[in-house]
């Protein structure tokens, strides 16, 4: 029996951990028949090596998303080696540290700029950069923390995941007639490498101990890897601009 990617070209950004989200997209990603590759920044070396315990070798290419020069090329890479595109996952998000752990009204700009630019217009500039490559359609998945509250020590990710949110519905509007589906997967708090640089995160975690309707586990990343590969399928041919939450239930829940 094929898997439900079977066939299918996927570029998958943001693996840096065996405990990453997007690891676990790509695993799942590979068993169930896609090719894929990962992008890396700034260490591809750490990524080189995590991808050594995936089920199938693959390439790892350099990509800063603030980089022009970077995308301009990403297209030509990707194209010599897969040859095109089905799915991209883009899972990457980064504040400075003046930007998380309740210092919210303090911010400068410059690091909320940051913030914007590489967790939320990344999106759209990773779209298009792999644009090209999707001349039969596709689909673009992406990763928000649901953004409708203010959460502890979460800051100016917030507003970044807010602004996330509103650029996947609005290039599911633009790219709807080339039949790209742009959709987000809203996943509960997961102990990676991004949750453990805000600071104050197991304040923001235990949360989910008291009003998730289902059990979390915040060392379990495969739910949301599954509804990310589920995303990438043809499974959902007629989905975009949404957002899955893979959340246990917590968004549903007001107290």
């Amino acid at each position: 029996m094929s898997g439900i990617l079977e066939g299918k070209r996927v570029l998958i950004t943001g693996v840096l951990m065996e405990s990453s989200i997007a690891f676990h997209a790509a695993k799942l990603a590979q068993e169930q028949g896609a090719e894929i590759i990962l992008t890396a920044f700034p260490r591809p070396t750490l990524t080189e090596r995590i991808a050594k315990k995936l089920p199938k070798p693959t390439k790892v290419i350099e990509l800063d998303v603030t980089n022009d020069e970077h995308l301009n090329r990403l297209a030509d890479i990707v194209g010599e080696e897969l040859g095109g595109l089905d799915g991209v996952v883009h899972s990457i998000g980064f504040a400075p540290q003046d930007a998380l752990g309740g210092n919210f009204l303090n911010t400068p700009f410059e690091s909320v700029a940051t913030a914007m630019h590489v967790s939320a217009y990344s999106l759209k500039s990773l779209t298009m950069a792999c644009l090209p490559l999707m001349q039969n359609g596709g689909s673009v998945v992406g990763l928000t923390f649901d953004a409708q509250f203010a959460w502890p020590q979460y800051d100016w990710m917030g507003p970044a995941k807010a602004a996330l949110e509103a650029t996947n519905r609005y290039m599911a509007r633009d790219l709807g007639k080339q039949n790209i589906r742009c959709n987000l997967v809203s996943a509960g708090p997961i102990g990676s490498m991004a949750a453990k640089s805000i600071p104050g995160f197991s304040e923001l975690a235990s949360v989910w101990d008291s009003r998730s309707p289902l059990e979390w586990d915040l060392k379990d990343p495969e739910p949301a890897g599954r509804g990310i590969v589920a995303l990438l399928s043809d499974w959902f041919p007629k989905t975009t601009g949404e957002i899955i939450h893979v959340d246990g239930g917590l968004h549903a829940i007001g107290a």
